[in-house]
This record gives structure tokens, sequence and C-alpha cells, in this order.
């Protein structure tokens, strides 16, 4: 999430043009790694995130998350990723091939109409933190991190994400 806006269409009062301020020149932003689990009674979706202000998403921060996940869990579990290099990363597949419960495939290459996490961020950006300016890293984290809890809580809107990607993955 960048700190410039998605600017989409809005309504104001008539001759009060909506104004939206914003910093220029700036390239701060805040990175975001997320996984949708569906389990195997495909009876419902989770949403997990992490946010990671002010940082690219490297391979410890890929292993950090790829941990705390097979933690919380706790069942063996198989995960579809885009080849983003962290992904791919030699530091990464050293901490795969330690994973006995973790099976990895990817995605194809640029296919990502197939990956649901795809249309959570594109749900973000696009409605809940669409024309929200901000002015500081720490505000542009908090909301986003509040957005996306609310969306944790939103279990039909997540299973949609999931049934709009032509996966193979149904839902029941």
């Amino acid at each position: 999430m960048l700190m410039a806006p998605l600017v989409r269409r809005t309504w104001a009062l008539c001759g009060q043009p909506p104004v939206l301020h914003q910093r220029g020149a700036h390239h701060r932003k805040v990175s975001a790694v997320a996984v949708l689990c569906v389990p195997p009674a495909r009876n419902g979706v989770r949403l997990y995130f992490r946010l990671y202000p002010e940082a690219d998403i490297r391979a410890p921060q890929i292993i950090a998350f790829l941990r705390h996940l097979g933690g919380e869990l706790g069942a063996p579990w198989l995960l579809l990723w885009d080849r983003l290099n962290a992904h791919r990363a030699r530091l990464t597949r050293d901490f795969l091939a330690t994973q006995a419960c973790l099976h990895t495939f990817y995605f194809p290459s640029y296919a990502p109409e197939l990956n649901p996490v795809e249309y959570v961020w594109s749900y973000l950006k696009t409605n809940p933190l669409a024309n929200l300016a901000y002015f500081d890293l720490p505000s542009l984290a908090a909301s986003t991190r509040h957005h996306a809890r609310q969306l944790q809580h939103r279990p039909a809107l997540l299973r949609s994400f999931v049934q709009h990607s032509p996966l193979f993955l149904r839902l029941t």
C-alpha cells in the first residue's frame, strides 16, 4: 500500500468538488503478506496477514510468516502461491525442505486472477482505503491493519474471493 491514495469517484455537494490533499514525491509504503486458508471440509475461509511498514517482503519475512501460520494451523497444509522472488529464494527453499507438513505449489506465471489473495488486496484498496490520503506511515499501517482485521470477520466476503478465482477449489 503506497501512501498516495487510489482515487475513486465519490459524491459531493453540487458546486463543491471534493479535494484530496496528499503529500507528493514520497516513496514510503507498507508491504503485506497474506493467505486465505480453506480447511479440507471446505466449510470456511480464514484470512491471515502481516504488514511490514517501510520494508520489502524478503525470504526472512516469508519464513517468519510461514512459521507462525504453521503454528496456527497445527496440521499438514498445502500452500499455493505466486512466483515472488522471496517465495523462490534459496533461504525459503531450504526452510521448506525442513517442513514435512507443508507442501507448496506455484500459480502459473502472469496469472494473478487465479490468486484469491489478489482479490483481498484489490478489495481493500478500492473500497475502505480508497480516497484516503495519509501523511505518515504509522497512520497508513494502522488503517490497513484495521480494515484487514475487519475483513477477517466477514466470512461471506472471504468466500467470494475464493469463489471468484477460477481455481479448482470449490466451497460448500
